[in-house]
């Protein structure tokens, strides 16, 4: 894989998310790659070289630096935006990627569940869509990456390494005609319709975008790659390392802040977490096969000589290796005491239910009534309250992640396994994505600190331990104290209940 990235010129989008991240560091690490050009828009009112510099000065390129201080000049951002009609790329810029790009790595997505559907619509489909059309006029390509979700097909209860258009209630073309002629409020009311049995407009567009590949990408040596639920780094230079609060991430920091103390989940299913180098790793490993298996090219036309379906890699636990729900809440209960956060508000613990109407009972004990005393706390005190509102935005992450937390799916992954079975042992200890060979103990151990060093802002200091320590054991015994007041209550109501009988 090494001698296949030398000297190749890359185009990727979604650099500067968190899997994206993980790509560019890991070919500049392990490759000897002529240029990347990253797809950058502005954002937040952020300008493109405000973005670049927040990308290039991120921890994850520390160790980088030191072995290769020049290695981030082989960046180029081209200005862009998947939303856009045209991609928002120039015509020079156009005519600079068709003459140069050898690989496509097209990662960008909107993976807000909440998004409205003309938005996920125009940068899930339509992206995917302008995407593959400029691929298609690069001279030089010779391999291109879509990134995908192993939830793309979540209304199947097994997911095979191959297309189901049949889940789709209209072909990706319609949809964006129908777009395009409705306008967004109406296509936004026909949600719910089109949506069927996808749970958001998320899975729903990347289900979507997988028809644009098998139908429109043919003739070019593309793959799509089908990641599970992304955690933190599992291994290299920046073990634990991650950036985002999307998925369970966000869950565990709740629960480890003392805030979240009940949530709905199966326990039984399965969880399809994937450590995020991983997917980096399958990624830079199916180009470089997508590349051998690509037939040769026609010499009077860019395009390819016959027509060939992408091969399609979904990267979740082995049966072999799989980890449900309990396994990763006992995980998560081992280390409670030992990654402590010194600003936790309250002792860590959480419970589940599968049952949902129990949650919203629950909910209203567990989080909301205290969420009141609390608020009320702060007025007296002349602060602002907002745990009230801390706790909305928790309950509505939590209905939006429920599917994916009470559903057991189940996946075929052998284009997987044979791919990391033909790496030859160099690459396999370089670009690991073996699952099954995941010790989960271990991992656990590895994320769960990084979740307290990157997310927590807690540096791994004897100091910090110390304080995480002390204020996990002073609410240790205000929870106990407060345990037995209520219990001490509840016998009392319950006595003199009984004596009205006696």
């Amino acid at each position: 894989m090494e001698a296949f990235y030398k000297n190749k010129t890359i185009l990727m989008s979604g650099a500067t998310g968190f899997l994206g991240r993980v790509l560019i560091e890991t070919i500049l690490r392990t490759t000897a790659v002529k240029r990347i050009y990253i797809l950058v828009r502005t954002k937040r009112g952020m300008d493109i070289q405000g973005r670049i510099t927040d990308l290039t000065s991120d921890v994850i390129f520390s160790l980088l630096l030191k072995t290769k201080p020049n290695a981030l000049e082989r960046i180029t951002a081209i200005a862009g935006d998947c939303e856009l009609a045209d991609l928002g790329i120039s015509a020079g810029d156009r005519k600079l990627l068709t003459q140069e790009v050898n690989i496509v790595i097209h990662s960008a997505a909107t993976v807000n569940f909440m998004d409205p559907l003309h938005l996920a619509l125009d940068i899930n489909v339509r992206g995917t869509k302008l995407m593959v059309q400029l691929a298609k006029q690069m001279t030089h390509l010779e391999a291109f990456v879509h990134v995908s979700t192993a939830f793309s097909n979540c209304p199947m209860g097994h997911v095979n390494e191959h297309f189901y258009p049949g889940n789709l209630t209209a072909s990706y073309d319609k949809v964006l005609m129908m777009k395009e002629q409705l306008g967004a409020e109406l296509i936004d009311e026909m949600a719910p319709v089109l949506l069927n049995k996808y749970p958001n407009s998320y899975t729903y567009t990347k289900a979507l975008a997988e028809q644009v590949i098998q139908v429109e990408a043919q003739n070019l040596p593309i793959c799509i790659f089908r990641p599970g639920m992304i955690l933190p780094i599992h291994k290299g230079p920046h073990a634990g390392w991650i950036n985002n609060l999307y998925g369970p991430i966000a869950f565990i920091l709740g629960a480890a802040y003392g805030v979240v103390r009940l949530t709905v989940i199966d326990r039984s299913a399965r969880s399809n977490i994937v450590p995020v180098d991983y997917c980096a790793n399958l990624a830079l490993a199916s180009a470089w096969q997508a590349a051998k298996e690509a037939p040769p090219r026609n010499q009077k036309s860019s395009g390819l000589t016959t027509n060939r379906e992408a091969t399609i890699y979904n990267l979740v636990p082995t049966d072999k290796n799989e980890i449900n729900w309990d396994m990763f809440f006992n995980q998560i209960q081992d280390y409670k005491e030992i990654c402590t956060l010194p600003k936790m508000i309250w002792y860590p613990f959480t419970h589940t239910t599968n049952i949902y109407w129990l949650w919203y009972v629950g909910i209203i004990f567990y989080h909301i009534i205290p969420a009141y005393i609390v608020d009320f706390g702060l007025l007296l005190t002349g602060k602002k309250p907002r745990l009230v509102k801390t706790y909305e935005k928790i309950h509505s992450n939590l209905k939006l992640i429920k599917p994916f937390t009470r559903t057991n799916w189940t996946y075929d992954t052998r284009n997987t396994t044979r791919l990391s079975n033909s790496l030859s042992q160099e690459d396999r200890e370089l670009y690991p994505f073996d699952m099954q060979a995941i010790d989960w103990t271990q991992y656990f151990e590895v994320a769960l600190f990084g979740m307290r060093e990157h997310l927590g802002k807690e540096k791994p200091t004897q100091e910090s331990f110390m304080r995480g320590a002390k204020r996990l054991k002073l609410f240790k015994r205000l929870h106990r104290a407060l345990q037995a007041f209520l219990v001490f209550i509840a016998g009392t109501i319950l006595w003199q209940f009984l004596k009205l009988f006696m």
